[in-house]
This record gives structure tokens, sequence and C-alpha cells, in this order.
């Protein structure tokens, strides 16, 4: 008597299974290898025509906040901090755009919730 092997053991779609975990694996560990170096790179924003400029990481913590001195007016301290938040958020515009570019070109555009 001979044993009945279930369906997708052995040929067939089972390899078709292992095919795709590996090709799941190869594209995590892309994925891991680009979240690891976007966290390396360096991102700049500026704002005020270049007066303020502030210099992130990929993780998001500021490296650097550059001002130009003359800007610097003990009377109107609320345009200097808009202007450093407008500088901030830009480097982080710039990170986002860079980190879905870069997620775009690896993924062929396919979305995974959650990653960025």
């Amino acid at each position: 008597m001979k044993a009945r092997v279930p369906n997708g053991m052995g040929k067939g779609p089972s390899n078709n299974m292992n095919q795709m975990l590996k090709q799941a694996k190869e594209m995590q560990d892309k994925i891991t290898a680009l979240q690891a170096d976007l966290e390396e790179r360096e991102f700049t924003g500026t704002a005020g025509g270049g007066v303020v400029e502030c210099k992130i990481n990929g993780k998001r913590n500021v490296l650097s906040l550059k001002l130009d001195p003359d800007i610097v007016d003990k009377d109107n301290i609320e345009d200097l901090q808009d202007m450093i938040m407008a500088a901030f958020n830009a480097a982080v515009d710039t990170l986002d755009e860079i980190s879905e570019a870069e997620m775009e070109k690896l993924t062929g555009g396919v979305s995974f919730p959650g990653l960025f």
C-alpha cells in the first residue's frame, strides 16, 4: 500500500511557497539595510533664505543648528523660533522624501504599511 503525500508536499506548490518565502526574506534584509543606511545619513533643512540651517540624521536627531548672527533679535524671538522650526521641518521633509524614494526603488512601488 502506498502512502499518500498531501498536496503541497514535495514538488509543486511547496516549491513556489519556498521561493516566495526566500524572496520575502531577501526583501526584508534589503529593507533593514536601507533603514540602517538612512539612519546614518545627514539631512539639511534651511529657512529664512538660508539664515537658519538645521542638520539632522535619519533618526531625526539634530546634529547641528546654524544661525546667521544678523537674525538674532532679542525683541523678536518669535520669528527666530519659527525659522528654527521651519528649518527642522524642512530637514525632516527631505528625510521623508528620500526615504520614500529609496523604498519605492527597493520595493518596486509595493507598499509595506508601518515601515516608513
